[in-house]
């Protein structure tokens, strides 16, 4: 369970020594940070051994062996350090390693599993079972003696080691902790509301088969493809947190207010481009996807979430950044609990409609109740007018523009990507005029 926490409590502590010690190797408190992760990473293992046989009777209905779970645990320790490794990195800002350990992990994945899917598929389910978990195991066991290796020869590159008496250890618990325990009451709660939402709408009149089709439609389809351009987000957003730790480390606020209205700024058109997208092409998206316009009626009816849903992730990782991860964690179980309870009453009434209220309902608290508490905290402005009014403005001209100069119907994949390139283009000449 304390392992949930070591990635951020190791980013936030490595980043404020080399604060305040540029030239430092962050070799004390890296060798707290990994004891820690090993720590911990063998006593989940050890539970997980104790427990894998009554899991596998009571949970699984001993239709999965507990063999799974033995091999499972062989990995936990490898996936704790890989974790803190990852967080060292972040905090020095060298995610070109950590994606090189991701893609090393996804390649030695997908070449093992196939490998031994195609030798033991034959001899049953549990042998492919047995397959796909061996092939996750082996890939996080070599993607940490990667990481552990470039960790190595990166740590080479400073001179300068501290002897500090600093505890460190004391330091990783008062991050991990909280975050650790917050996460797995979210996690609780998470689970209780999505084996809900099928039982509640099916008290709405509908029967079983049509409950779960309505919800997998809109949790299934339309919200991956709506949450697929956030990979742009992402790509950046981790690394505020050590941008932001750097800066609190310091004392700047001046210049931590600066950076989150150019983040704001920045997000928020990226997020309107997205959604005048959806808005006004969700119907041939949904074709060329899922060859169904019935999702296209959710992509277009949910598209003005992502204005909240993209600039949350942004908020939270600045939050986290500046020593407020138990804020944004108290922010989520507060946004579960009004969910679950908006989900019991609600959906036994309105069905979908009630469905579709309770996620702009989640969405829209747990955006703005993120904000303000930033806001709080750095005296930032939020403007209304360049942020949000004029971009909104832009988007509908583009669309219009769009539609003048190109009449043509997008009868294939190709002329609807051009086309909306245009859109995109028209949109963003807009924004650089009116930045001038």
């Amino acid at each position: 369970m304390l392992l949930l926490g070591i990635n951020l409590a190791t980013t936030r502590i490595v980043t404020v020594q080399t604060t305040y010690y540029p030239d430092s190797n962050a070799k004390t408190s890296m060798k707290s940070c990994l004891k820690y992760s090993l720590c911990f990473g063998m006593l989940s293992a050890f539970l997980l051994t104790i427990f894998a046989k009554n899991i596998s009777i009571y949970f699984l209905h001993s239709q999965i062996s507990s063999n799974l779970f033995y091999v499972i645990s062989i990995s936990l320790p490898f996936i704790a350090m890989s974790s803190c490794l990852n967080g060292y990195f972040t905090a020095l800002r060298k995610n070109g390693k950590n994606a090189i350990s991701k893609v090393f992990e996804q390649f030695i994945k997908i070449t093992l599993t196939a490998f031994l899917l195609s030798t033991v598929m034959p001899n049953g389910l549990e042998y492919a079972c047995l397959s796909l978990v061996l092939g996750e195991c082996v890939s996080e066991i070599m993607s940490f003696f990667l990481s552990f290796l470039l960790y190595f020869f990166e740590k080479r590159k400073y001179t300068k080691e501290l002897n500090t008496n600093v505890n460190y250890i004391k330091a990783i618990f008062e991050i991990a902790i909280p975050v650790s325990v917050t996460s797995y009451i979210r996690s609780g709660l998470s689970s209780i509301k999505q084996v809900l939402i099928p039982i509640r709408l099916e008290r709405s009149g509908m029967d079983c088969n049509t409950a779960l089709s309505n919800y997998g439609i809109i949790s299934g389809m339309a919200m991956p493809v709506l949450m697929f351009p956030e990979v742009i987000i992402n790509s950046f957003s981790g690394l505020l947190i050590p941008e932001f730790t750097y800066y609190y480390t310091k004392g700047n606020y001046e210049r931590i207010s600066t950076i989150i209205s150019k983040i704001f700024r920045v997000t928020l058109i990226f997020s309107i481009c997205v959604i005048g997208i959806f808005l006004f092409y969700s119907n041939t998206i949904s074709l060329f996807v899922y060859n169904n316009l019935e999702i296209g009626l959710y992509l277009k009816i949910l598209c003005p979430l992502l204005l909240f849903m993209y600039l949350d992730g942004i908020v939270d990782n600045i939050l986290k950044g500046l020593n407020e991860q138990l804020g944004v964690m108290k922010c989520n179980i507060a946004d579960l609990f009004i969910s679950i309870f908006c989900i019991y009453f609600l959906l036994p009434i309105f069905g979908m409609t009630g469905y579709i209220f309770v996620i702009f309902l989640s969405e829209i608290f747990n955006s703005l109740v993120s904000i303000l508490q930033l806001k709080k905290i750095t005296k930032f402005k939020f403007d209304f007018i360049n942020w949000l009014l004029k971009p909104f403005v832009i988007i509908f001209i583009s669309y219009f523009l769009t539609e003048f100069f190109v009449k043509n119907a997008c009868y294939d994949i190709i002329s609807f990507i051009l086309k909306l390139i245009i859109f995109i283009g028209f949109y963003f000449l807009g924004i650089i005029f009116i930045s001038k």
